[in-house]
């Protein structure tokens, strides 16, 4: 059998923490920034857990089971 590829994109948009959930950076922080007050763009900031009803696809892609 080959190896299964992980998902190269989702490698890259996604990280374990050390409990094993799955962390992600919010969208709408990349460009377009003038007219999003500084809060809305300070709460961008953070990361935050990938939700529960999209965790299956997400480690399907990362290769996690």
């Amino acid at each position: 059998m080959p190896k299964v590829k992980t998902n190269a994109a989702a490698k890259k948009r996604f990280a374990l923490t050390g409990t094993g959930k799955i962390k992600r950076k919010h969208a709408y922080h990349s460009h377009i920034l003038t007219k999003k007050s500084k809060k809305r763009k300070r709460n961008l900031d953070h990361t935050t857990l990938v939700d529960g009803a999209n965790e299956k696809q997400v480690r399907e892609l990362l290769n996690l089971r």
